[in-house]
């Protein structure tokens, strides 16, 4: 009967709709920072699949589909950066190199804690990829024998972290009139999860940010050939 209900693409589907669901109630029961939906989600899913001594390869059968989404919905910011188009015209080379130099600190910082733990090299590729998206990210990882289940847990822990203290951090170093500044800092450190945060902060800061995935993802792709 376990075999029947959970063999199949629907089981993986549903349950990450219905822990994502669970995720977002208990986020907004907390209003707490550090407890983001996709947390809560995460550790719902592992929990259900443990109780039930369910094998990751059923679920992976829905959840699958669900990662086939992450492109086309990376891709659909897209429009709040047409929407937000002349800013980006006005700006255009202070956002270039606001993504370059985050993504150059996101490299160094890396790179430096990587050799400070004396971590091999399939760690260390595992690693630098952290703050771009989680395609480029995993890509990167896997082409420099990096380990991709390590990638991803980085690339979800920078984002939520990114996420959780984005408006904390905007406010300290008072970003609140520089939304163009505060985007594109938070797309460069942060990635999809910190834009989701952005564009809560405003449709600026939100076009900014999504600008900053793509060109941080290009520039880091860049720069893992030559370093």
């Amino acid at each position: 009967m376990k075999e029947l209900i959970c063999n199949n693409a629907v089981f993986g589907i549903a349950l990450c709709a219905l822990t994502w669901q669970a995720g977002l109630w208990v986020a907004a029961k907390a209003k707490h920072p550090l407890v983001h939906p996709l947390v809560v989600a995460i550790a719902l899913a592992v929990a259900a699949l443990a109780a039930f001594d369910i094998p990751l390869e059923w679920f992976r059968q829905g959840a699958d589909y669900l990662d086939m989404l992450l492109l086309p919905a990376t891709a659909a910011l897209g429009l709040s950066v047409w929407r937000q188009r002349q800013v980006l015209k006005e700006n255009f080379w202070p956002v270039v190199l606001g993504c370059a130099a985050g993504a150059l600190t996101n490299a160094f910082v890396a790179t430096g804690l990587c050799r400070l733990l004396a971590l091999d090299a399939s760690l260390a590729n595992s690693v630098l990829p952290h703050s771009v998206t989680p395609p480029i990210a995993i890509a990167l990882s896997e082409a420099g024998g990096g380990v991709p289940a390590v990638t991803t847990l980085c690339v979800l822990f920078t984002g939520i972290v990114g996420a959780a203290f984005a408006p904390l951090l905007v406010r300290i170093f008072r970003l609140e009139e520089h939304p163009v500044a505060a985007g594109v800092a938070i797309g460069s450190a942060s990635h999809a999860i910190g834009t989701g945060r952005a564009m809560e902060m405003g449709q600026v800061q939100g076009a900014m940010s999504s600008v900053a995935i793509g060109v941080a993802g290009i520039l880091t792709t860049l720069m893992s050939l030559v370093w």
